[in-house]
């Protein structure tokens, strides 16, 4: 699979880069590391075991499954080269869900990562809205705000609690 690269900078930063890559290119032992990390687990209430190296090759075999059945999926994401974090576009039922997991050193390239995808979704025909989970551990939701994204209610997801929200892509 060819990267999708998502040209631009955080706040005007010129040569700032952002490629989406398929998670099979990230070497097992970082994403384990990567979801190892007790800053990340806070802000995950579905991740209930701990992460190995069997844990990772699952994990990355599921989500080329989605890929394989949906023709989307979620990416590993390179800031400049370096694996940030992972994420991406999944369908849950008939909707498009957005997941993000930043490394704690990209935590504040979340916008910029999310408003990339957003446009990817709004080039996508299959997409005509996009839905976020975040569990209630997550206080800063402005930028979904600023998105336009609204919040529709909070939702229990494989026994956890989120508050949804869904943003509309298609184009008029």
């Amino acid at each position: 699979m060819q990267a999708l690269e998502l040209g631009g900078g955080a706040n005007g930063r010129k040569g700032w880069r952002i490629v989406f890559v398929r998670l099979t290119e990230i070497p097992v032992d970082e994403l384990v590391c990567h979801m190892r990390d007790p800053r990340i687990a806070a802000h995950l209430p579905l991740l209930s075991s701990e992460w190995n190296r069997q844990t990772a090759l699952d994990f990355v075999s599921a989500k080329e499954e989605r890929w394989r059945r949906d023709g989307l999926g979620h990416w590993a994401i390179l800031s400049d080269g370096r694996y940030a974090g992972w994420g991406g576009f999944q369908l849950e039922g008939d909707e498009w869900d957005f997941g993000l997991v930043l490394k704690p050193e990209f935590f504040g390239a979340g916008v910029v990562i999310t408003r990339k995808a957003i446009a990817f979704a709004r080039n996508d025909a299959r997409i005509d809205a996009v839905t976020f989970l975040l569990p209630p551990s997550r206080r800063n939701l402005g930028a979904l705000n600023r998105l336009g994204a609204v919040h529709v209610g909070d939702v229990t997801y494989e026994g956890a609690r989120f508050h949804k929200y869904r943003l509309e892509t298609a184009r008029a």
